[in-house]
């Protein structure tokens, strides 16, 4: 079993940044198919950005991308978000999710993630 564990939320105001991380423990496998979703209230979970464990292109939402950049350090079994000019809209819970597979190169949906972290709080007030 794969567990996830995010950190690094918090409230920053309009144009602040903030960086997650989330780090994986258990079963490792070779290749993992991970990435950040995020869920405001009342919303459904969305992607924010889709990659591998092992290298390759990243894919973000067209509403982050310019303004958030993922980033891996395989030795610690970490990837991280950094999210820079964040906005009000930014606002939800974000988590990391993986799936012991290749990514299907672009955007994924939630229900094809099977393992997921309990999700940090991101507020950005105006």
């Amino acid at each position: 079993r794969v567990q996830l564990v995010e950190s690094g939320g918090g409230s920053v105001q309009a144009g602040g940044s903030l960086r997650l991380s989330c780090v994986r423990s258990g079963y490792t496998y070779n290749t993992m198919c991970m990435g950040w979703f995020r869920q405001a209230p009342g919303k459904e979970r969305e992607g924010v950005a889709i990659f591998s464990t092992g290298g390759g292109s990243t894919y973000y939402d067209d509403s982050v991308k310019g303004r958030f950049t993922v980033s891996q350090d395989n030795a610690k079994n970490t990837v991280y978000l950094q999210m820079n000019s964040l906005k009000p809209e930014d606002t939800a819970m974000y988590y990391c999710a993986a799936d012991p597979r290749y990514c299907s190169g672009g955007l994924e949906d939630q229900a094809d993630f099977g393992h997921w972290g309990q999700g940090t709080q991101v507020t950005v007030s105006s």
